[in-house]
């Protein structure tokens, strides 16, 4: 017997149709979440039948609309850093741009006493940086259009990986040794939006 997997509503003020990704599971309750990026997962018992599932739907229909429209909303308000595409780079630009990050994560580096492996520049599509547990830092080119203080913050916080591997509380007190604001410039690059 073939059960839904996605369930299509309609916002009658926008028109807009919205997926409702169904995924069934061992799990005695049924959920609803809607992620940062607008997509709406309904989480529920495998046995539950298709028509309790669009009843269910149907009573949380305007809590999905509001929770959509608020997602929508916050990404509207995000900064969308106005780059140029890789491609439109010239070999120069694209060296300039990575010799002005080395030379941060170098700097840091020796003041935060730690080392790292190779130090890559991306076009990642949803991280500002990442650090792997073998010491490699990737950083995402698009940091240089960013203020110089919220690469520094992105520096800082991938090199604070090489004594914590984790989001622990002494990872947050090594990145507040170098970055004592960091809170402020994590909350203002949330306000930055990559450009695809």
């Amino acid at each position: 017997m073939n059960m839904l997997t996605e369930i299509i509503l309609n916002d009658k003020v926008t028109n807009e149709n919205i997926r409702v990704q169904v995924i069934r599971s061992g799990r005695k309750s049924l959920g609803l979440e809607v992620r940062p990026d607008g997509t709406v997962l309904a989480r529920i018992p495998a046995r539950l039948s298709d028509r309790e599932l669009k009843v269910f739907i149907e009573k949380q229909q305007d809590w999905i609309l509001k929770k959509v429209d608020q997602v929508k909303k916050r990404a509207d308000a995000r900064t969308k850093i106005k780059v140029p595409s890789v491609d439109a780079l010239s070999d120069a630009e694209i060296q300039k741009i990575k010799d002005k990050i080395a030379d941060r994560v170098k700097y840091y580096c020796a003041v935060m006493q730690v080392t790292v492996g190779r130090i890559t520049i991306r076009n990642q599509k949803t991280r500002w940086g990442s650090c792997s547990s073998a010491g490699n830092v990737n950083f995402n080119y698009q940091l240089y259009y960013l203020p110089d203080e919220l690469l520094d913050y992105v520096i800082v916080h991938e090199l604070a990986h090489r004594r914590h591997m984790n989001h622990s509380k002494e990872f947050w007190s090594e990145v507040a040794r170098y970055c004592p604001d960091y809170r402020a410039r994590r909350k203002q690059l949330k306000e930055y939006q990559l450009a695809n």
